[in-house]
């Protein structure tokens, strides 16, 4: 729309004998004045040595009676307001319809594109902390691929550090009779893992805590961490053990959250790369020794504040975070070749992913061109605005988190109607989940948020609930027009919404209308800015506008034919809009509500 709205000022611009650039349009800020605006004449007037109010003048002369405005002036000191025509209006929202994407275009420069966004480690269960990784990285993902691009998820799991360790030296106190700690053993281990995903959850914190009061005990879990990433076949049978019954449970959580990943790659997939990079680092001169440690100097002229060296071993010859993921870096470009990586981590990882991709540009372990993007959010916090905790003060498990939400959304459908327990149960997860993905998305990633489950769940303001309502009450306008039109067949030709958008006949239809054209403008503002709450601020705005609509307007009740089939084809449009929005968000719509 505002594209189509500059090429037509570019013209009039041109005509009075000022160059193009100075057609730049925006939506307006004033709404009371005026729908779109443009202010070139002001910069104009520098150049040509002219009043901007005689630019603003000779150029809204030159548009002449174009019906792409309803109205086109100039007011002091040399804005030029414009009120879009009501049949070019419509005439853009019928070109949207026939569409695919409702006219989103893909972009002309498709790239190979990785997103890390997962991030959980084995033997843990998936907490709130992991909520925000997971939802963002998964909106973008989807939003990247409707663009056009070739996209790759990766859950990217923490799979080789010492919690590995700590979990094989208590599996041996309480089990040393298991076959997998016999070092003479050579023959098959066991299909079945010695422990469930219960008993799993429940080792790990156990002994994380004993480490830090029995020095003995962590030094032994160092050794096993150590003889695992050594090859020691018992230890690796155990890990296989741990893997699988880890990652049964984290799909089963990340599909509850309608998350998917195309790859379950993890921290010990990068281990093989990991030798010959640092001996590359070393013999290219990249890495040099500093206070035992193998490090890579990454400060540059232009910082303002320290950026420390980039580790690479420690002086014990041990890998760290950092190698591992420059190690998955060196695997990435084998195996994909990607054009873009994007990390999806807490901002307080800042200063650390600041390190590594220095590093991997300066050593050119990444290709020329590659662009690595942090993408950091903030915390989830509870009313207090402290990170969110269980009532007890521990950090809660994410898939008792989604509980609360749907028992939440279920006593409030019970509350307002009689619904079988099945209907309930299951709408209430549809509901829900939208309810804690939109509550997530609508706050700006980088910004901490407070989870208030009252308010996420209302079926008003600005909710998940509130869109999918908007959705489904359309549906219901759709569904009793289509059975009138069976009940009573007449010549109209048309279902519901198949007819022709008509230019707007009230304020609100037309307000719904404007709202509608900004579609196209609002996928590219949250693609370029890699925004999901632009996305969640306009499906609200486009909802707000709709229910305006609906309560001042006898949509099915119109006599005029045509003029309800044009009603039913806006609102055909609207629920295409709104459904493809939270479709790129992440969640779905249930059929009543």
């Amino acid at each position: 729309m505002l594209d189509l709205i500059r090429e037509e000022l570019e013209k009039a611009f041109a005509a009075c004998g000022y160059e193009e650039k100075y057609a730049k349009v925006t939506i307006s800020n004033r709404p009371d004045l005026c729908e779109y605006q443009c202010n070139g004449a002001l910069a104009a007037a520098r150049q040509y040595r002219k009043a901007p109010m005689a630019i603003a003048e000779e150029v809204c002369a030159a548009v002449g009676d174009s019906d792409m405005f309803a109205e086109i002036t100039a007011a002091a000191p040399g804005f030029i307001n414009m009120k879009a025509g009501g049949g070019f209006l419509s005439r853009y929202l019928n070109g949207m319809a026939a569409s695919p994407k409702l006219g989103c275009e893909e972009t002309k420069e498709a790239e190979t594109v990785m997103i890390d966004y997962g991030g959980a480690n084995v033997a843990k269960p998936l907490h709130v902390g992991h909520l925000r990784s997971a939802i963002i990285g998964e909106s973008i993902k989807r939003l990247l691929r409707f663009k056009g691009h070739t996209v790759t998820g990766d859950v990217h799991l923490g799979d080789w550090g010492l919690q590995m360790g700590l979990i094989i030296a208590e599996l041996k106190e309480r089990q040393p009779e298991l076959v997998y700690f016999d070092g003479t053993y050579e023959g098959e281990y066991p299909e079945a893992a010695p422990f469930t995903i219960s008993e799993l959850e429940e080792i790990y914190p156990f002994a994380n805590a004993k480490s830090k009061e029995d020095e003995a005990f962590k030094e032994e879990a160092k050794t096993a961490t150590f003889e695992l990433q050594n090859g020691r076949r018992g230890y690796l049978a155990l890990w296989h053990h741990i893997l699988n019954v880890s990652m049964a449970d984290l799909k089963r959580n990340y599909d509850n959250l309608n998350v998917t990943f195309d790859l379950w790659k993890k921290e010990s997939d990068a281990q093989p790369y990991i030798p010959d990079m640092v001996q590359y680092l070393k013999e290219e001169g990249y890495a040099h020794i500093s206070q035992g440690a193998l490090v890579v100097d990454v400060a540059e002229e232009t910082d303002t504040k320290e950026v420390p060296p980039c580790m690479i071993l420690k002086s014990d010859g041990a890998t760290l975070y950092n190698t591992t993921d420059l190690a998955t870096l060196v695997e990435r470009r084998k195996l994909f070749d990607p054009d873009h990586i994007i990390y999806v981590v807490d901002k307080r990882q800042g200063l650390y992913f600041e390190q590594v991709f220095r590093c991997a540009r300066k050593t050119k372990l990444v290709k020329d061109g590659m662009k690595l993007t942090f993408l950091g959010f903030g915390t989830m916090n509870g009313r207090d605005g402290k990170p969110f905790k269980t009532r007890d003060g521990g950090v809660m498990r994410l898939e008792h988190l989604m509980d609360e939400i749907h028992e939440a959304v279920y006593r409030k459908m019970k509350e307002n109607r009689e619904v079988s327990e099945e209907e309930a149960r299951q709408t209430a997860k549809i509901i829900g989940l939208a309810a804690l993905k939109y509550g997530d998305l609508s706050n700006q990633a980088v910004k901490d948020y407070v989870f208030d489950i009252d308010r996420f769940t209302s079926f008003e303001g600005n909710t998940g609930p509130y869109i999918q309502y908007t959705i489904v009450r359309i549906k219901s306008i759709q569904k009793k027009y289509n059975e009138r039109k069976e009940a009573e067949p007449g010549p109209e030709g048309a279902g519901a919404g198949n007819g022709t958008i008509l230019p707007a006949s009230t304020d609100c239809e037309r307000a719904l209308q404007l709202q509608l054209s900004k579609f196209i403008e609002m996928v590219d503002t949250a693609y370029e800015e890699i925004a999901p709450h632009r996305i969640c601020q306009y499906l609200y705005e486009l909802s707000d506008a709709f229910n305006r609509f609906y309560h001042e307007t006898r949509i099915l009740a119109e006599e005029d034919r045509v003029r309800r089939a044009s009603y039913l084809a806006l609102l055909r449009l609207t629920k295409e809009a709104l459904v493809l929005g939270i479709d790129l968000l992440g969640f779905e719509a249930p059929e009543r509500m």
